[in-house]
């Protein structure tokens, strides 16, 4: 490997070290909004502290009876896996550490998986995939042709987007003629678009060879004896890989597992906090709608529509966890109206004329008006609000299609003669609450 190959490996290692970190050490997040994310969190934990260690883990998957557990101990040079004749041995996943010394990591993990498809095999299916989710790099180990059940379980773990080799184990037990034929199929015909020819390997993990043995009466006889493991190429392929690129490998694995499980925390802190920001937002609804209906002074109305704006922006970003000053919301909110284009102005146009109206209307008249003209200005604050969550639950960004796509989807979602009905119904009670009393 060249000084810049070296160079480079180490740049990213450092770079996912302090990303992980990061990720660690803000995840912001309330008793609640731990409670049944334990297990992500703790992941996140063990997956920092790999990468801290530089422990590299390697995973081996297949079906049962494919010689997983014969393989990992031939590369280890001693029974540390159990093996056996009974029908899928492994039942649980189990590691062993590989003791190779020419690789520029802490260590390296090996992990044997029970068999994909084994009887009640829903569990440790699942348990597989876990495994593959924190594991960088992946050894699947096939006997022969592939099956169908191979197939779509190497699909699988491939969207993993995790290095992988596929074994073809147990070729001490085809002619040279066959085993060529099967070799041949497999990266020609059945995995063409999934593995390349350099990520399959042949290996005899537990070889059986012919060899005369002497008998009580002087004959010989030919018995199959276990002969030493043929995994030459295998760990040659393994070494060559992680003195490449195994610090590579390890840092973007650990990013992989954390944007993962992130992800999953962050649903569910928006999930949570979703609630409150509806309430919040709601609560400015029938503030803004409030102070519009009894104020019967036009620049009044647009003050007021201005301050409850803002202030609900201020604190949605709270909530979120987003810090912004009082300028750095009336920019976004400026933003949000040139965004919203002509709605924002029919809605400013409505309520400019209706205040007008409102300013000269008599006693019979003032009320029918107020109410329409806060029912507008209700609606616009929702809508408002609604975007301005959709913008701080993403972490203050609009994504990759800007703010008019993101404003536009939520305003089409909005049902506006719900919404509509429902202000003008509590803002009726408020209103008519100082009268009754």
């Amino acid at each position: 490997m060249t000084t810049f190959d070296q160079l480079n490996n180490e740049l990213h290692y450092r770079q996912a070290q302090r990303t992980l970190r990061a990720v660690v050490a803000q995840l912001d997040l309330t008793p609640r909004e731990r409670s049944g994310l334990e297990a992500d969190i703790a992941g996140l934990e063990i997956v920092l502290d790999k990468l801290d260690r530089q422990i590299l883990q390697i995973a081996v998957f297949g079906m049962v009876g494919r010689g997983k557990s014969s393989l990992l101990n031939a590369l280890l040079g001693e029974e540390v896996f159990q093996t056996g004749p009974i029908h899928g041995v492994t039942q649980t996943a189990d590691k062993a550490t590989w003791g190779i010394s020419k690789v520029s990591l802490g260590s390296v993990e090996l992990i044997d998986t029970p068999g994909l498809e084994e009887v009640g095999g829903a569990d440790r299916a699942e348990l597989a995939l876990q495994v593959a989710e924190q594991a960088d790099l992946i050894l699947f180990v096939v006997a022969g042709d592939i099956t169908r059940v191979e197939f779509e379980a190497i699909a699988q773990l491939r969207r993993a987007a995790k290095p992988m080799l596929l074994v073809f184990n147990k070729v001490d037990q085809y002619n040279r003629t066959d085993r060529e034929v099967i070799y041949r199929k497999i990266i020609d015909d059945r995995l063409k678009n999934l593995l390349s020819p350099d990520e399959v390997v042949l290996a005899a993990s537990h070889p059986l060879v012919p060899k005369p043995i002497l008998q009580e009466d002087g004959s010989y006889e030919i018995e199959l004896v276990r002969d030493k493991p043929q995994i030459t190429d295998l760990k040659l392929k393994i070494l060559e890989i992680l003195d490449r690129e195994g610090k590579s490998i390890l840092a973007i694995n650990s990013l992989l597992y954390a944007d993962t499980v992130h992800e999953r925390i962050i649903a569910r802190k928006m999930s949570i906090r979703d609630y409150r920001a509806n309430r919040l937002i709601w609560n400015g609804v029938m503030t803004q709608a409030v102070g519009i209906a009894v104020s019967p002074i036009t620049v009044i109305d647009l003050i007021t529509t201005a301050v409850v704006n803002i202030s609900v922006i201020l604190a949605l970003s709270k909530l979120y966890g987003i810090t912004m000053t009082h300028q750095g919301a009336l920019n976004l909110l400026k933003q949000i109206a040139l965004a919203m284009g002509g709605i924002s102005a029919t809605d400013l146009l409505t309520n400019l004329g209706l205040g007008l109206l409102k300013g000269v209307a008599g006693p019979g008249a003032y009320m029918p008006i107020a109410l329409s003209q806060a029912t507008i200005g209700g609606m616009s604050t929702y809508g408002i609000g609604m975007i301005t969550k959709e913008y701080l639950a993403h972490g203050a960004s609009w994504g990759a299609k800007g703010p008019k796509a993101v404003i536009s989807r939520i305003l089409n979602s909005l049902d506006k003669a719900s919404i509509m009905g429902k202000i003008k119904e509590e803002l009726q009670q408020k209103l008519d609450r100082p009268f009754s009393s």
